[in-house]
């Protein structure tokens, strides 16, 4: 697969999880979505948060996605409510 097209998948799967669940995906499921080991779940993610200019971060030293543009998957004083459902929060 093109680099490109894998860090556009990528995007993808995180920000429909982040917009379904209020909540980012793991690099396992990642791995599980673009049907490759976890390893490489984990790289593709690592190489979409290392993209000159992308706007988001990962927790320090972790897997783990902390802000995905518009959303932050930590709790912040700025609460996305949408129809009545308050399960997102933005940077």
């Amino acid at each position: 697969m093109r680099q490109s097209s894998r860090l556009d998948r990528t995007f993808h799967i995180i920000v429909k999880r982040m917009i379904a669940t209020g909540q980012a995906p793991h690099f396992t499921e990642i791995a599980a979505e673009l049907d490759v080991p976890p390893a490489e779940g984990r790289k593709a993610l690592h190489d979409l948060f290392s993209t000159r200019g992308f706007p988001g971060w990962l927790y320090p030293r972790t897997d783990d996605i902390v802000s995905f543009p518009p959303f932050n998957n930590l709790p912040t004083h700025h609460r996305l409510t949408i129809d009545g459902q308050q399960k997102w929060f933005a940077q």
